[in-house]
């Protein structure tokens, strides 16, 4: 499904041409949730690095030293502990990051409309 191809173009065609024109404040939200996403990923990647390093050295620590790990931890389980944590670190951190400032930019957009 999906909208036709020649319509799309139509619409899209259409849609250069337009009478409306962005409002600066348009312009700044967009600069703005940019800025928010690059911040979140930049975040993400510092805390999926803490998280791999923090994971792998008990991780393959314990996979030398334990003998329960030694038997049933293989390298494949053994790379998905490390990248488990890290993949989760990334994700809940970039989240949060992005919520914190898209949050300070509500607030600042409201203080300036106030």
């Amino acid at each position: 499904m999906g909208i036709p191809s020649e319509m799309r173009d139509l619409w899209a065609a259409k849609r250069k041409n337009s009478i409306f024109i962005a409002s600066p404040s348009e312009d700044q939200r967009l600069i703005n949730s940019r800025k928010c996403t690059q911040e979140g990923v930049r975040a993400g990647a510092k805390a999926a690095s803490i998280a791999c390093v923090v994971s792998a050295v008990p991780t393959l620590a314990a996979c030398r030293m334990i003998p329960w790990a030694k038997a049933n931890l293989n390298y494949t389980a053994q790379a998905l502990i490390i990248s488990g944590a890290s993949i989760a670190a990334y994700f809940i951190t970039a989240d949060k990051t992005i919520l914190e400032c898209a949050r300070r930019n509500a607030q600042a957009e409201y203080k300036k409309s106030a």
